[in-house]
């Protein structure tokens, strides 16, 4: 599917009739669709690349921002055939300074907009472009007061209405503090709760870009993972109902963490989990973590514990001062790609014939199959409905247990510890009515055959 019609499809009736027999929260079509998108990066690029800083203060000098070999189409392209879905960039951090010629600040680029050529780069290879605005401005002498909040979504307003198709908006959790603030330099503490009215802000995204789904602590369409690390819950159920951290009401910035990791089961929200982590020890890219690039190995383990646990992966890959991708960052995304391809070349349960009774699956393969990977997907159109299922292989005329998994959802991801030989599977379900299994599949690590 192309960018341009995941964006149809995405901006499609908000909601799905709710299916017989199921109670519980459904997603919205825009939900399915990012649902597709696993992997996608974030580019954590600004006045901090150059700064050597991860939080600026809003006092840099605008001229420090000059990349001087600026390779949008190549970041892009480069992402793309490692196997990245989708980008998204972040426009504006916590200092202020803004990517793009803003009409409310002269804290922004002065020649070359920087969002435009990444949008018009996703756009070429066909993949959906983000955007991340930080609530937060370190710069703006207005932050902390009611005019503020117009200056933001003024700035929201051009970026969903000025580069095309939007399909995540990403609001950060970080909000008020020490700041340079037109020239006050003093601590601003907001109300985090009330500050930005936050549902007429997102009001304002489904009128400009309905096909986009919108993240944050509370989602409402994407629920942050409750850490950086790039790991979700076991399980992480795709419902929630978000606690703020004193046990209230909840808002970005303020929310149970630990609730985050695992979701509601039951809850009220179909709110799925996206689990954001840097390819990096930092944010925003510093030379001396040249060394320090997490492995290929460390980013399939992450793949394994994020999209194998029903989120999403959205690993940071940030471009270093000329406005490039470094070449650690490059030669670990590619090892990354081809330790997921040697793990998922061939699906070795294609063309199983499957006998259902109730709540229990048969599996009789076409003949004895060595694996040590299981995937499974459940038809979320219809809601999380299973529990928990109990995998059975049978060995030598006898049933054994292999394993079990909870929250199945869009995505689940089981390793055996070692290689199972067998040519019939047996899935024992759990589930709050009809289960709908979508897919399962059986794989072999080409690099561990012998």
């Amino acid at each position: 599917m192309n960018r341009r019609d995941f964006l149809a499809v995405a901006a499609q009736a908000p909601l799905l009739a709710a299916p017989r027999g199921f109670t519980g929260a459904l997603p919205s079509p825009r939900q399915l669709n990012r649902q597709k998108l696993e992997l996608t990066a974030f580019l954590h690029f600004g006045m901090n690349t150059f700064t050597d800083r991860e939080w600026g203060l809003g006092d840099e000098d605008p001229s420090l921002f000059h990349p001087e070999a600026l390779d949008a189409d190549g970041i892009v392209g480069s992402l793309a055939d490692a196997g990245i879905q989708g980008v998204i960039l972040t426009c504006k951090h916590h200092d202020g300074f803004c990517l793009w010629p803003t009409e409310t600040t002269t804290h922004s680029v002065k020649g070359d907009d920087i969002v435009l050529a990444f949008s018009n780069a996703a756009r070429k290879r066909g993949i959906p472009f983000g955007v991340y605005l930080s609530p937060w401005d370190r710069n703006n002498a207005a932050y902390g007061k009611p005019a503020y909040i117009e200056i933001y979504r003024h700035q929201l307003t051009e970026l969903l209405t000025r580069y095309g198709p939007i399909y995540e908006v990403w609001h950060d959790g970080a909000n008020g503090g020490d700041g340079y603030y037109g020239g006050a330099r003093e601590k601003r503490v907001i109300d985090k709760q009330t500050y930005y009215d936050w549902p007429r802000t997102w009001e304002l995204v489904r009128q400009l870009q309905p096909g986009a789904v919108i993240f944050s602590d509370v989602g409402p369409d994407l629920r942050w993972v409750g850490n950086e690390d790039g790991t979700a819950g076991d399980p992480c159920w795709a419902t929630y109902d978000p606690v703020g951290e004193d046990g209230g009401l909840a808002s970005p910035g303020n929310v149970r963490a630990k609730d985050s990791m695992t979701g509601t089961r039951w809850g009220s929200q179909w709110m799925p989990a996206e689990c954001d982590v840097s390819i990096r020890p930092g944010w925003f890219w510093h030379a001396a973590e040249n060394v320090k690039v997490k492995t290929p190995g460390q980013l399939l383990d992450l793949y394994y514990k994020s999209v194998g646990r029903c989120a999403s992966l959205l690993l940071n890959v940030p471009p270093n001062r000329k406005g490039q991708l470094s070449r650690e960052d490059l030669d670990s995304l590619r090892g990354f790609q081809k330790l997921r391809q040697a793990a998922m070349s061939e699906n070795l349960a294609a063309g199983a014939d499957l006998k259902r009774s109730g709540k229990t699956w048969n599996y009789r393969l076409k003949s004895p199959r060595a694996f040590d990977l299981l995937r499974l997907r459940e038809k979320t159109e219809f809601g999380q409905r299973i529990e928990r299922v109990e995998i059975e292989a049978r060995l030598r005329g006898q049933w054994s247990s292999a394993g079990s998994v909870t929250s199945v959802g869009a995505c689940r991801l089981l390793r055996f510890p070692d290689v199972i030989t067998t040519d019939e599977l047996r899935l024992k379900i759990t589930a709050s009515a009809e289960p709908r299994l979508h897919e399962l599949e059986l794989f072999r690590n080409q690099e561990s055959r012998s």
